[in-house]
């Protein structure tokens, strides 16, 4: 009886076995060698081997199908593997199936739905995945790989992070992307290599549809599991599905990924702030502070125009541009995105100072007539110079912009002349925000003209036309060694608000001493400097170094103050990275 059942047993498995393998479509055929299936709509029956499962709860709700490896077309043009969208539990990874169903594209991924039938056809081996050896070999867009197993033989480097916290994904590319009009003059050349960059990306996935994944699929070890993975981070044994989703490019990971410390997160503060040179009796920070609202100014208040949101949220953002603030030891802080609140002892700028020390002191400052608003511009936000009055003296008067010369080009900015209490020249320092890249409200040559600017390029290089003009009428108070205007301009090295600048005779230091790799700010994935040291001439050989410290362009927008991860330190203060410059005067 036993022997019988045996016989039979073998026989239906037999029998299953030839019904499988025989009237099946192949998916090369399915797939086709454009962006979309010649077959879709149709109801195809095909045959493969599950290769990763998504029907878990979150996820995709379906499997990937590839072609046995003995049993592809061999044509490099075609791909060899599909998404089933199906919540059928039948088979998992390793077991040939067969599917029949209706082909559709799904926001550009080709796959079977609408399955009428999922029949397991025994176990075949594991497909191999096709080797990599750059980012999409000869091709911008991998139509020919879709679905299938690819594994990156390089490895390749974290560009963005912004998602790893709420959808649990990174975006990767070979190399470091920076803005294109960080490198190259605006214009089509600048467009054209934003378009490549764009080509260049991969999305390291979780295999989720869900927000804010309480685990993420591949587990980034110490220290970056805690606060996240910094950009700039160099990951290698990249093995998986190329998936397209959510218009991009994805690798579902069926390996942990190696996270390389290429770009890592000193264990102490000390170890990331540049050491003040030999001869340097004047150091200076220049910071955007992330919109600083402090409410009433008496724990209350919130939310506000701006910034934090809650009370707490507000200590938590104090705390942090404390420690970003204090830990380089500068002499004079300039800011920018300031609550434009006034300089009563429950502004901002008050408890700034208060919040720092005993011996810091703000400027207050503002052209002649009109209201306190009006004289910093009217915007909610307004720059500001904070001094350590221990060490620095104030030299003259504070110096604003009138109305009459810098109407409708936005926040005005705020010029003090310092001099070191121990002896030598002054300085004059400007503290300054252009106008931002947002296209709110941009009309006529505002508008972005898509030379990789953005919005509101012709305000910005009027602004720092006028600005020029301005600080050339200014009165030197005695023994100027010149003009060093620092801040937040928003705009990259090439645009033609810094190139303003550079015609006039100042010298960018930041590029000076880091080159153009130097960046203080991230973008969906490009690196850029949107802050500035810019000394006057002659001022520039006394300047001994600038650097940028990279607390916060490196680091997940979730981390920031209104985010839910508890963060020590001065990390992710600012979206800005603070700029530091050491002068000898």
């Amino acid at each position: 009886m036993r022997w019988s059942l045996l016989l039979l047993l073998l026989l239906a498995t037999q029998v299953m076995a030839d019904a499988c393998r025989t009237g099946a479509t192949p998916i090369a055929a399915v797939q086709g060698r454009g962006t979309q299936s010649p077959l879709l709509g149709r109801t195809v029956t095909v045959e493969g081997i599950i290769t990763h499962d998504s029907r878990h709860s979150g996820g995709f709700r379906g499997f990937y199908l590839q072609q046995a490896a003995a049993e592809t077309d061999d044509d490099p043009t075609t791909s060899d593997a599909l998404f089933v969208f199906t919540d059928r539990k039948t088979g998992q990874p390793g077991d040939r199936v067969r599917v029949t169903g209706t082909v559709r594209e799904y926001h550009g991924l080709t796959e079977i739905a609408a399955v009428q039938t999922l029949r397991l056809c025994g176990q075949g081996p594991m497909p191999p995945p096709v080797r990599l050896s750059h980012l999409w070999p000869g091709d911008p867009a991998p139509e020919h790989l879709e679905a299938m197993r690819v594994s990156f033989i390089e490895p390749l480097i974290v560009v963005e992070n912004h998602n790893l916290h709420r959808y649990g994904e990174l975006t990767l590319a070979p190399a470091s992307q920076p803005a294109p009009t960080q490198v190259l003059s605006p214009g089509a050349g600048a467009a054209e290599l934003l378009r490549q960059q764009q080509r260049q990306r991969l999305h390291l996935d979780d295999n989720r549809a869900t927000r804010y994944p309480e685990s993420l699929a591949w587990p980034a070890p110490e220290p970056w599991s805690s606060y996240g993975v910094r950009s700039g981070t160099r990951i290698s044994g990249l093995t998986g599905i190329l998936d397209y989703r959510f218009d991009g490019w994805r690798l579902q990971p069926q390996q942990a990924p190696v996270f390389h410390p290429t770009n890592p997160r000193a264990a102490a503060v000390e170890q990331q702030v540049a050491a003040r040179p030999a001869g340097s009796n004047l150091r200076v920070l220049s910071l955007n502070l992330h919109n600083f609202f402090n409410g009433n100014g008496r724990d209350g208040g919130f939310p506000t125009a701006r910034g934090a949101e809650t009370g707490s949220q507000f200590a938590d953002q104090r705390r942090r541009l404390v420690a970003a603030l204090t830990a380089p030891d500068p002499d004079v802080i300039a800011l920018s995105e300031l609550e434009n609140d006034g300089y009563g002892e429950h502004s901002a700028i008050a408890e700034l100072a208060q919040a720092l020390g005993q011996h810091w002191r703000f400027v207050r400052a503002g052209a002649e007539g009109g209201s306190e608003g009006e004289r910093n511009g009217g915007d909610a936000i307004r720059n500001g110079l904070l001094f350590r009055a221990d060490r620095i003296v104030p030299v003259s008067t504070p110096q604003q912009p009138g109305q009459g010369i810098w109407a409708g080009l936005g926040r005005p900015p705020l010029a003090q002349a310092f001099r070191p209490a121990g002896g030598g020249q002054a300085v004059r320092i400007v503290a300054v925000h252009l106008k931002s890249k947002s296209c709110r409200g941009a009309s006529g040559a505002n508008r972005d003209q898509q030379d990789g600017q953005g919005c509101y390029a012709r305000r910005r290089e009027r602004a720092a036309q006028t600005m020029i003009r301005w600080l050339d009428s200014l009165t030197d108070p005695g023994g100027l060694a010149g003009t060093l205007v620092t801040g937040d301009l928003n705009a990259y090295a090439r645009e033609t608000a810094i190139t303003r600048f550079t015609d006039a005779g100042y010298t960018d230091l930041l590029r000076h001493f880091q080159g153009d790799s130097a960046y203080t700010y991230r973008y969906r994935g490009r690196s850029g400097t949107l802050d500035y040291s810019l000394a006057s001439t002659g001022l520039a050989d006394r300047v001994l170094q600038t650097t940028s410290w990279r607390i916060n362009a490196d680091e997940s927008a979730d981390l920031d103050y209104r985010g839910a991860v508890a963060v020590t330190g001065p990390w992710r203060s600012s979206d800005h990275d603070p700029l530091i410059t050491d002068l000898a005067l």
